[in-house]
């Protein structure tokens, strides 16, 4: 894959995404302010919790604060590079029989999927919103981070929404097999990912906290790097825990997206929607 073809690719979507800005200014920017609004709603009632209640789930409010925005901020990543197109719901677009475009067109997979998500002007807001609240938080923790540290963030984000993006892909395997009933099964992951992300899980029991780190690792998307770049990594593992787990996940994800992709030549899905995507 050559990285110039890549940053060409990112280059034309990105014109795209601004030609739609241009166009339709103000029903992108309502789309955008849409989003903000959505996201700041999502992790206020659990902010809120910790500033009544001190020590919510064993953090400070600072510190669910710090998580909060976080996990604002990787959103706002997902967001940019991956929400355009279903390449984040990927098994939409299998169940669907939309694959196919993809498979006809003289790219490789993968680097279709890299570029074909990238929105960096109607997707930015929860981004943006995510730092500028990251930065209060730091302020509050008293906290003045050097460049290593800020490195060290933004590769934790870069994990975060690597692992989720995983969970995804290795769910929307299933629609190879049975496209009907797993159309929707990626839209289930994130469902349930941001429904439990957005809680400290320091006050639960041991055990609990172990499965949220591994077989549903909602807490390796917020609770456990936050704590990690704070210094009190938890449940006593290295803070490159999250790096080794979605090494794995992925190395797993592939070796079935592989063997349902072969699935999918050989048969093929006996239906098509043209719903969110061309024709």
């Amino acid at each position: 894959m050559e990285v110039k073809r890549v940053f060409s690719l990112l280059g034309l979507y990105a014109r795209m995404d601004l030609a739609w800005f241009l166009r339709d200014t103000k029903h992108c920017l309502i789309c955008i302010l849409g989003d903000l609004l959505s996201n700041i709603a999502a992790i206020s009632g659990v902010f809120l919790l910790a500033l009544r209640f001190q020590n919510f789930g064993g953090m400070n409010d600072s510190e669910v604060l710090f998580m909060l925005s976080y996990l604002m901020a990787m959103s706002g990543i997902q967001e940019i590079f991956l929400r355009n197109c279903n390449v984040s719901y990927i098994s939409r677009r299998i169940g669907r029989g939309q694959l196919e475009h993809m498979l006809l067109l003289p790219l490789p997979l993968p680097l279709q999927l890299l570029t074909e998500g990238f929105i960096p002007f109607s997707g930015n807001g929860t981004l943006i919103s995510g730092f500028i609240l990251l930065r209060y938080s730091l302020l509050r923790l008293e906290l003045q981070p050097h460049g290593w540290w800020w490195l060290s963030l933004t590769g934790s984000l870069v994990l975060s929404v690597v692992t989720v993006i995983g969970a995804s892909y290795l769910f929307a395997t299933s629609a190879f097999y049975a496209p009907v009933a797993c159309e929707e099964i990626s839209s289930r992951v994130f469902g349930v990912a941001d429904a439990l992300k957005i809680f400290p899980l320091s006050g639960m029991p041991l055990g609990l906290q172990i499965t949220l780190c591994s077989v549903l690792p909602v807490g390796l998307l917020g609770w456990f790097p936050c704590l990690a770049l704070l210094g009190k990594a938890p449940l006593g593992l290295p803070g490159w825990f999250p790096l080794a787990f979605a090494a794995t996940l992925w190395l797993i994800t592939l070796t079935l997206f592989k063997k349902g992709l072969r699935h999918y030549a050989s048969i093929g899905i006996n239906r098509y929607s043209a719903i969110g995507h061309r024709r």
